[in-house]
Formats: structure tokens, C-alpha cells, sequence
């Protein structure tokens, strides 16, 4: 029987809601006792200064996700993963952090079209193919209200061609827009977001193989 697994990232913390526990899932702390309330575990994880990784096992992961994020603000979101004619992937330096272009989604807005809207605004280009969907990532953080919101970020591969100047959206606090080579990913882990790891080994960039675009 299949294991339905999402992740969920609190404050650079792990919190993975899954039907059994996976079998890479060694070191973490039981959570599965806890009342299905988003409020209440982002409270217990962000008071924890030694386990790094969470577990809420459940009988049906989805259901139980979407009860989780009725407790807190639902954002949802786009983005993409580009890569260019010579096998280079587009990479934004936003805040101080390495990301991947993206944002939130408009009203009434498809997903696919949300995120190749985001990423040519953001970087200058335009999107020549965008294909099917890498992955869907999830982070919950407070809003400037303090209130606390769960962005779901949806996730496309796409194809750029002579696409040579890149402009960064500065307004966005993106100061650089630039590619690299599948080797430079190394740089970009050292620096980025949980989620965006979580999108690059998805699609086998940090590993030996990768999913075609």
C-alpha cells in the first residue's frame, strides 16, 4: 500500500505527515498524539531546540493535511525550475538566501500560468515550454499580523532558449538572476531554503540521476 508523505517545513524544522513512518525517517520525535491543529504544532516544533525532525502519522495524510491548514492562513503559490539550452538551471540570490523564482498566485489564476508569470517578472525572460509538474512544497511561517500562514507552493519544469541578460526583480529584494551548472547546486544547498532542497532532489539534481525535463 502506498504511504502518502507531505512535508511540512516550521522554522527550518521537519514536520512529515505520512499513513507509517518512512523508512529514511531514523531520528525524530513523535507528534501523533497531538491534536491535528497547525497553531499547536508549530508551537510545540518552534519550542524545540533538539529534534530537527517531526513525525504525525494519520490513516489518510490528505485529509489530514487539509484539516491542518484550516487552522492557519492557506497561501498558495508558484514557481519554476528552468533550464536553459545548455542544460544550465535559472537560480534567483533573494534576501540574502539562494531560491528559485516564484510567488504567490492570483485569483482565479491556473497554477501552470502563475508560475511562469512569476518566474518571467522576476528574472527578465521568457518561457519558452513549461512542462509538468516537479512537486508541491509547504512551509508555515507568521505574517506581519503575526497570524500564521501555510504557503503551498506549487512547482513546474520549464525550458528557456537565448536567454543571455537575466533582470532581476529588484522591487522583490531579488539582487542577482543568473544560471548554473548542475555542479554549482552545491553552492546553492549551502545557502536555500529546506524546500527548495526538497525541489532539486525531486527532480535527481543532487543525485546521480536526473528526471528529464
Amino acid at each position: 500500500m502506498e504511504n502518502t508523505i507531505f512535508h511540512i517545513y516550521i522554522n527550518e524544522k521537519l514536520l512529515v505527515v505520512a499513513e507509517a513512518v518512512p523508512p529514511n525517517l531514523t531520528v525524530y520525535q513523535d507528534l501523533s498524539a497531538e491534536v491535528a491543529d497547525l497553531k499547536n504544532l508549530y508551537r510545540l516544533i518552534s519550542a524545540s531546540a533538539e529534534k530537527q525532525k517531526f513525525l504525525f502519522l494519520c490513516k489518510n495524510a490528505k485529509s489530514t493535511l487539509k484539516k491542518l491548514a484550516k487552522s492557519v492562513r492557506l497561501i498558495e503559490a508558484a514557481g519554476g525550475l528552468v533550464r536553459n539550452e545548455r542544460k544550465e538551471y535559472l537560480v534567483i540570490f533573494r534576501n540574502g538566501v539562494w531560491d528559485l523564482p516564484k510567488g504567490k498566485i492570483e485569483e482565479g489564476e491556473k497554477t501552470r500560468k502563475a508560475a511562469v508569470r512569476e518566474v518571467e517578472e522576476e528574472c527578465g525572460i521568457r518561457v519558452k515550454k513549461a512542462g509538468r509538474k516537479i512537486c508541491k512544497t509547504y512551509h508555515v511561517y507568521p505574517q506581519r499580523n503575526k497570524e500564521l500562514a501555510l504557503k503551498k507552493t506549487h512547482w513546474y519544469r520549464m525550458k528557456a532558449e537565448g536567454q543571455e541578460k537575466l533582470k532581476p526583480q529588484k522591487e522583490e529584494g531579488i539582487t542577482k538572476a543568473c544560471w548554473f551548472t548542475r555542479e554549482k547546486f552545491t553552492i546553492l544547498t549551502q545557502n536555500t531554503y529546506p524546500s527548495i532542497v526538497d525541489v532539486l532532489d525531486t527532480i535527481g539534481l543532487l543525485t546521480e540521476t536526473e528526471v528529464p525535463l
